[in-house]
C-alpha cells in the first residue's frame, strides 16, 4: 500500500467514525430504496422506505425466520423479488460451530465491495502500528480452504474464507507475500496441508514477517502439529524430498518447486526444536516475525496462554472482529493484550441496532448479569449505533445490502469507549450458546471467566490448560455441569493426567462454581444441582474434535471448538478418551 493509500484509509476512518450517524442513516435509506419492492419487505413496508415505519413494522428475526427465503433462492427460484433486488453472486458458509447448523448467507457485488472498503482500512490501521511488511518480507498465515457447494440455483456456497482465496487479487499477491502456495491452501486433506504449510514455513523462515491465521485455536494447533512432526520435517528439508504419505498432487508438485537439498537449515531447525522447552519455539524458527495476527478475543482467550508461551513475547494482534454476516469491526490498538481488546465499528458496513440487555455489565453480579444476557432483554426498543450507552451490554442486529433485515447476528457485545461518534466493544459471548440442566441459564461468558479462576490453579503444578468445552449431564437427577479439560505441562512431557494431584484438581471445580452466577450457586445450595465435574482427557483429544466438525463440513479456518457441546456424536469423542474425573467436593461460597 502507498503512503497516500495508507494515509487516505486512515483518514476515511476518522470521517466515518465522526459522521456515524449520517452515515448509518444514508445506508439504511439505500438499502431500504433498493429492495422496498422485493417481497419480503413488500409485506411489510408496502413500498415505503421511512425509517421510523422500518423500525416500527419490519419484525426482528434469526436465521431460521430467513431461512425459507434464502431456501427459495437457493434452490432455484429468482432472487429478484423475494429478499433483494441486486443479483447473488452466491452464498456465505458460515462454520456451523459456533452456535448448530452452518447457515447460508447471500453475497452480491455490493459484498466484495465492502470487504475491498474493509481491507483498505485495517491495512492502513496495521501500517501505522508495524509499517508495511508487504515491503518487509512473506506472512506465514495457515489458511484452508473448503470445497465450494453448489446449490440447485447452481449459485455456489463456500466458507467466507474460501470465498477470499478464489478472489483474482489474492491469487495476484499470493507468491510474493505468502509462504503458501494455492494448491496446498486448496487441499482437501487438511493433515497434509498443515504438514506443507508448515514445511514451506520452515523453509522460507528468513522471509516470515508474520505468522498466523484467522483464529488463534489454528495457529496453537500448527505448533502442537510441528511439536509432533519436526523430525520428519527435517528429514524432507535436509533430503530434499517430501514424505511419501503426502500423495496430494497439488502439495506435491508444489513442494517439488521450492524443496531442495538443505542439511543445513534442517540442523538449525532440529537443534532449535530439539530443546527442552519450546517456550519462545515461534521466535526462535521465524525470528524476523513481528507479530502472531489472529483473534484472540472471546472464545480465543483460552489459547492466549500457551500462545503467549510459544510466541517469545511476540504482540498477539486481534486485528478486526468479522462474521459471516459481514465486516463489523477493526481494532484501533492493535498493540493492546488480548484481554484488553476493543474493536470499533465500521459505520458504511450494515445498518446497526442493538437490544439492550442490563443497564451495567461492571455490578458486581455481573455473573448475573450475563445470564440475564442469554435469556431475555430490557422492554425498550433497539437503540441505533450512536444512542448506545457506555457499560453496556447489547445483541447486534444488523441490517445489510445481503437481504438480511433486522437480524440478530447472535453476538452480545459490551460497549467500552467511543472513538470519535462511534461506540467501541468488546465481544462478550454467543447469545445462544448457554448450559442449563435446571431452570438456570448459565452464558459462554460465563464459562469463559469461570475457566480463567480456576485455570490459573494449575500454574504452580507447571501445567497449562489447552482447550476445554461444557455440556450439561442430565442423565441424572439432579443434572450436573461438565467441563472436558485438555491439560499438558509447560516443558512438554507427556504426562497425560497421572501426575494431576486429586485435591488441586478438586479445588479447580470448586473455583469454578465460586465463580459462577448467583443463580447457579443458589441452585447448588438447595441440591438443584449436583457437583460440577471436570474431565481430564488425553492430549490429542480436541485435535480429534476438530477432524469430527470438520469431516461434517466445518472449514478449519474458521473452527471454533465449542464452548458448550450439543452434538452426541461429539459427546462420545470427548466422553472415549477421558483419562481422569474430578467432583467439587462442597457447595460454591454465596458472596460472589
Amino acid at each position: 500500500m502507498a503512503t497516500n493509500d495508507y494515509e487516505s484509509g486512515l483518514k476515511m476512518m476518522e470521517e466515518l467514525t465522526t459522521d456515524a450517524q449520517q452515515i448509518q442513516d444514508q445506508l439504511l435509506g439505500e438499502i431500504l430504496s433498493k429492495n422496498a419492492e422485493t417481497e419480503y419487505l413488500q409485506g411489510f413496508l408496502h413500498g415505503q422506505t421511512d425509517k421510523q415505519l422500518f423500525k416500527k413494522k419490519v419484525p426482528i428475526v434469526t436465521y431460521e425466520h430467513l431461512k425459507p427465503y434464502i431456501d427459495r433462492i437457493a434452490n432455484g427460484e429468482a432472487s429478484s423479488d423475494i429478499l433483494l433486488v441486486e443479483p447473488l453472486t452466491g452464498f456465505s458458509l458460515s462454520s456451523g460451530t459456533s452456535g448448530g447448523l452452518p447457515k447460508l448467507v447471500p453475497t452480491t457485488a455490493e459484498s466484495a465491495h465492502k470487504t475491498a472498503t474493509f481491507n483498505k482500512l485495517y491495512r492502513s490501521v496495521m501500517i501505522k502500528h508495524f509499517g508495511d511488511i508487504n515491503q518487509a518480507g512473506k506472512r506465514m498465515e495457515l489458511m484452508f480452504a473448503k470445497p465450494e457447494v453448489e446449490t440447485p440455483s447452481g449459485l455456489k456456497a463456500s466458507a467466507v474464507s474460501t470465498r477470499a482465496f478464489k478472489g483474482s487479487s489474492f491469487k495476484a499477491i499470493l507468491p510474493k507475500l505468502y509462504t503458501s502456495p494455492f494448491e496446498i491452501i486448496f487441499c482437501p486433506d487438511t493433515k497434509q496441508s498443515m504438514y506443507c504449510q508448515i514445511l514451506f514455513g520452515l523453509i522460507q523462515r528468513n522471509e516470515v514477517v508474520m505468522i498466523g491465521s484467522i483464529f488463534a485455536s489454528t495457529v496453537v494447533r500448527s505448533i502442537k502439529f510441528l511439536e509432533n512432526n519436526w523430525k520428519e520435517l527435517c528429514s524432507n528439508i535436509k533430503t530434499g524430498q517430501i514424505s511419501e504419505w503426502i500423495t496430494d498432487s497439488g502439495c506435491r508438485n508444489a513442494a517439488s518447486l521450492i524443496l531442495k537439498p538443505n542439511p543445513e537449515l534442517a540442523d538449525l531447525i532440529e537443534d532449535v526444536c530439539s530443546c527442552k522447552s519450546w517456550e519462545g519455539i515461534i521466535r526462535k524458527l521465524w525470528p524476523k516475525t513481528k507479530y502472531i495476527g489472529t483473534v484472540c478475543t472471546g472464545a480465543m482467550l483460552q489459547y492466549t496462554a500457551e500462545l503467549e508461551f510459544y510466541c517469545g513475547g511476540l504482540p498477539l494482534v486481534s486485528g478486526f472482529y468479522a462474521c459471516s454476516e459481514g465486516a463489523i469491526g477493526i481494532n484501533l490498538e492493535p498493540l493492546c493484550k488480548p484481554s484488553d481488546v476493543s474493536y470499533t465499528f465500521l459505520p458504511n458496513m450494515v445498518y446497526y441496532e442493538f437490544l439492550s440487555i442490563k443497564e451495567d455489565c461492571d455490578t458486581d453480579s455481573q455473573n448475573q448479569v450475563q445470564l440475564n444476557a442469554m435469556s431475555h432483554h430490557e422492554d425498550t426498543g433497539p437503540v441505533d449505533l450512536v444512542n448506545v450507552k457506555l457499560g453496556q451490554c447489547y445483541e447486534v442486529l444488523v441490517t445489510s445490502s445481503m437481504g438480511l433485515y433486522r437480524y440478530k447476528v447472535g453476538d452480545i457485545i459490551k460497549v467500552t469507549g467511543f472513538h470519535n461518534n462511534t461506540p467501541q466493544f468488546q465481544f462478550v459471548g454467543r447469545q445462544n450458546v448457554a448450559l442449563g440442566v435446571d431452570m438456570e441459564r448459565t452464558s459462554e461468558a460465563d464459562i469463559l471467566k469461570a475457566v480463567a479462576e480456576a485455570k490459573a490453579l494449575l500454574d504452580p503444578l507447571g501445567l497449562i490448560l489447552t482447550e476445554y468445552t461444557s455440556y450439561g449431564d442430565t442423565s441424572s437427577t439432579p443434572g450436573h455441569y461438565v467441563i472436558f479439560w485438555e491439560i499438558k505441562p509447560k516443558e512438554g512431557n507427556n504426562n497425560n493426567g497421572k501426575e494431576l494431584d486429586p485435591k488441586v484438581m478438586e479445588e479447580c471445580c470448586s473455583k469454578m462454581e465460586d465463580s459462577l452466577h448467583f443463580t447457579y450457586r443458589m441452585y447448588r445450595k438447595e441440591n438443584m444441582i449436583a457437583a460440577l465435574e471436570i474431565r481430564v482427557v488425553k492430549q490429542g483429544t480436541f485435535e480429534s474434535l476438530l477432524d469430527y466438525f470438520v469431516s461434517k463440513g466445518a472449514s478449519l479456518s474458521q473452527y471454533k471448538t465449542p464452548i458448550c457441546i450439543k452434538s452426541k456424536e461429539a459427546l462420545n469423542i470427548l466422553d472415549s478418551r477421558v483419562i481422569a474425573k474430578f467432583f467439587s467436593p462442597r457447595t460454591p461460597t454465596q458472596d460472589n
